[in-house]
């Protein structure tokens, strides 16, 4: 597929404010064990989170959780990593490999805070982008909470 083609597909953009510093939001997703501590929906089954995190240009990630009684899983490679500013990886559920698109995370100082732009791109459809855009709603709220 062609980088037009894929710029084409479906995507979501995400924006928002935390009253922590950069380098507390950045480690939030850089950090397993920081990681584990948000990550998921509403949902997700208490301790069920796990997070394998191999952080740096080409390395690996691997993050389970259970959530309304399934096991789902998540991985990719991170294609930029930038400390306290920038993440880009891969994002591809288990269950549907075959699906793989982009996530950017920037992260600015804003204030005595964070601004997080969350960019989730190349979404094989609209259904896709929508459920995604729910589900990480839940997540970013789910941080917002955890950096509070």
């Amino acid at each position: 597929m062609s980088d037009a083609d894929l710029a084409a597909r479906p995507s979501l953009t995400l924006t928002r404010r935390f009253s922590a510093a950069p380098e507390k939001v950045y480690a939030a997703w850089a950090d397993p064990e920081k990681l584990v501590q948000w990550f998921g929906p509403a949902s997700v089954e208490e301790g069920s989170v796990k997070a394998d995190i191999d952080l740096r240009v080409g390395g690996r990630y691997r993050i389970s959780f259970r959530a309304d009684g399934s096991y789902n899983e998540v991985g990719g490679i991170y294609r930029e990593v930038v400390p306290n500013r920038r993440l880009v990886f891969s994002w591809a559920w288990h269950s549907t490999p075959e699906r793989e698109s982009l996530v950017t995370i920037s992260i600015k100082p804003e204030g005595s805070g964070s601004l997080l732009v969350f960019h989730h791109a190349q979404f094989v459809d609209e259904k896709a982008r929508d459920n995604h855009q729910r589900g990480w709603t839940e997540f970013l709220g789910k941080l917002e909470s955890y950096l509070a």
